[in-house]
């Protein structure tokens, strides 16, 4: 990596010309920086804004699960059955199903030798489990930091090999070069938040071969959501040279707790707990649930198996399903402004609307999965003892003692299955562009649990070999990079100048837009969607959008990379609204994670009433067929396009032919 400056309408800003430039810190960023080393490519850095302030470090759940292939005991499996079911999950091309499976072992492998503590048994077989959309018991699980503990691994391989890390570094542009097809990320630009004081506003520039995008999923984009607070996203930078997003109407929705944000999945329903509802001041308590199941033995194995179908799921809520669960907290938490809690000291109380707890009220498969991990106990915290104490050590760690206090919770933005738009190498169609981990819309619109952490090692694994084999060399020379993008660093200085304004006393443009942002997101584009104001949510969006870039006014630069991420944002709000308004024109209707209200519908129960009506996708519809691709033209109109799903590859694995083209370098490619 070579340092030097360069000069822009009078102000000197640090360059650093690299291969590579990996930006983002959590796991998937970590693993293609490792590889990427491992591969022989040593010219590379890391940038972040904040050193493990991403979801990977700080997020996870009972026993946060690691979805891989089956590699013990009498399981049959291969790579070919496990790319079929990530397929099945829906609008996912079969091409990245396959490399997720065929990948899968040695990922996973990988983190095992980094040291990892995944379980294994006294003969090595690592063991496994069922997680939701799951077929085979691929799931494994580390505990309940299982991400944070791959980033403790993988940060502690960077830092024995030397790899330069840019922390509090915030990204806020990549630059390209070209046009259509051939237009290529070229490097990108920062601001050193230690330097951000200076003349030059602690502007950094980056002059790269390639970029590796692993900034995360949307967080910022939702008001009620489990993401760590440190997690924003950017996705709208990529928006912003072009780079193309697909499926981005699909993301998961769970109950979560809100004081400290995790998912409330696992172990945590399998015990049972007592669900109440209070006003805002917390009296008048409710047992809510009992007002909607018309016994205990259903209501009881709902929250059972909220468990392992902890994602809210429209086809989960008819009959009782444990998916009303969802319904039922939104609509004390947003419709009637009362506040849930889980209540782990007490088994569900019937309140004499419906007999209380016991265990012979339960469905076969609750009563023997509680049987069998010897939990047959008196009360949802002694069985949660028994069966995961260190998901009870965890809140009180941070300040929740749950053996004794109630937990708030609400239904919560959890994870993006779509995002940005990537081939078998995590390569966008920005030419050098890897968007790899939450940011890369590999997933369909289901996925087994866990599988994310799978596609964000296999993804980051992928793009380091693609770049070890086919984008080495150097960046160009200074002089010539500047001639490249003179035009876009001269527009992120004038923005910079323009938003500044030392007389300012009131900056509410500023801190109201990202609220106004989630409001929004939250509303319309949650897990409750009403059609008839989406079109209005869009237009909205984009209104906030151009007065961001016009009007917004910060005092001082320490708010200029806030000022930077609300134009990301509201970029990145008004295109997954343009999707989710495309995909209810061609009559998209309820799937996945979220449920589209629809007054020609069925009601899930008659307890709920007429305005929870719905309808399910048939199999064969438009929307289930394709893939929704969005982006903005060199213009900066919206295109929306919908292309045929690609189908698992049935190719040639004959050795003696594999192998020929693998000493001819003709995998690659």
């Amino acid at each position: 990596m070579k340092k030097s400056t360069l000069e822009v309408n009078g102000k000197k800003i640090p360059l650093y010309s690299l291969n590579t430039l990996i930006i983002g810190s959590g796991d998937a960023a970590l693993n293609a920086a490792v590889s990427l080393y491992k591969y022989g490519q040593k010219d590379i850095a890391i940038a972040t804004d904040y050193w493990g302030g991403g979801t990977s470090n700080n997020a996870g759940s009972d026993k946060q699960t690691y979805y891989k292939l089956s590699v013990s005991g009498e399981s049959l499996d291969s790579p070919l059955e496990m790319a079929k079911d990530l397929f099945k999950g829906g609008c996912m091309h079969g091409d990245i199903a396959l490399c997720e499976a065929m990948n899968s072992a040695q990922a996973f492998f990988n983190l095992v030798g980094l040291g990892v503590p995944f379980p294994h048994d006294r003969y090595g077989g690592y063991v496994g489990y069922k997680t939701d959309h799951d077929s085979r018991g691929r799931a494994t699980s580390a505990g309940p930091l299982t991400s944070h503990l791959m980033f403790t691994a993988l940060s502690k391989e960077v830092k024995e090999k030397g790899i330069v890390v840019f922390d509090r570094h915030e990204i806020v542009g990549l630059f390209s070069s070209g046009e259509g097809p051939e237009k290529s990320v070229v490097g990108a630009i920062a601001i050193d938040r230690n330097n951000i004081d200076l003349k030059n506003y602690g502007f950094v520039i980056f002059n790269a071969v390639n970029v590796v995008f692993a900034t995360g999923g949307p967080a910022g984009i939702y008001k009620t959501s489990v993401y760590p607070e440190s997690q924003v996203g950017s996705h709208g930078l990529a928006f912003a040279v072009g780079a193309i997003g697909n499926n981005l109407t699909e993301s998961q929705f769970g109950l979560a707790s809100i004081e400290f944000r995790w998912n409330l999945s696992g172990t945590y329903q399998q015990v049972i707990p007592r669900y109440i509802s209070t006003d805002r001041d917390g009296q008048d308590e409710r047992d809510f649930l009992n007002d909607y199941f018309p016994d205990m033995g259903k209501l009881a194995t709902a929250i059972f198996l909220k468990g392992y179908q902890w994602p809210f799921d429209p086809q989960k809520v008819s009959e009782y399903g444990s998916s009303l669960i969802d319904i039922l907290v939104f609509q004390e938490t947003v419709l009637k402004g009362r506040r849930v809690y889980l209540d782990f000291t007490q088994n569900p109380n019937g309140g004499g609307v419906l007999e209380d707890f016991s265990f012979e009220h339960l469905r076969k498969e609750a009563l023997d999965y509680i049987e069998k991990s010897s939990a047959l106990l008196g009360t949802p915290i002694e069985r949660l003892q028994k069966m995961n104490q260190p998901a009870i050590d965890l809140y009180k760690d941070h300040g929740i003692d749950i053996t004794k206090e109630h937990l708030e919770i609400a239904v919560c933005a959890q994870h993006n299955n779509g995002g940005l738009k990537g081939n078998i190498w995590w390569e966008s169609n920005v030419r050098h562009l890897f968007p790899v981990g939450e940011v890369n819309g590999t997933h369909g619109v289901y996925r087994p649990g866990g599988s994310a952490l799978n596609s964000g090692q296999v993804g980051s694994l992928r793009a380091a070999l693609y770049i070890a084999r086919r984008y080495l060399g150097d960046p160009p020379q200074d002089k010539e990079f500047l001639d490249l993008i003179r035009d876009q660093i001269t527009d992120k200085l004038a923005f910079a100048e323009n938003v500044i304004d030392p007389s300012l006393k009131n900056d509410c443009l500023l801190r109201e837009s990202r609220n106004e942002i989630q409001e929004r997101m939250t509303a319309c584009g949650a897990h409750i969607r009403e059609p008839k104001r989406i079109a209005e949510a869009i237009a909205k969006a984009w209104q906030l959008y151009k007065r961001l870039q016009s009007d917004m006014r910060i005092p001082s630069c320490e708010k200029l990379p806030e000022a930077f991420k609300n134009l990301d944002l509201g970029l990145t709000h008004a295109l997954y609204l343009e999707a989710i308004g495309e995909y209810l024109d061609k009559k998209g209707q309820s799937r996945g994670s979220y449920l589209v209200e629809n007054p020609d519908g069925k009601i899930p129960c008659p307890e709920v009433g007429d305005d929870w009506k719905f309808l399910l996708n048939d199999q064969d519809t438009f929307v289930n067929k394709k893939i929704l691709e969005v982006s903005l033209d060199s213009g900066g109109n919206v295109s929306k396009q919908w292309i045929d799903i690609r189908p698992i590859p049935q190719d040639d694995t004959w050795f003696e032919n594999v192998w020929n083209r693998y000493m001819n370098d003709d995998i690659v490619k």
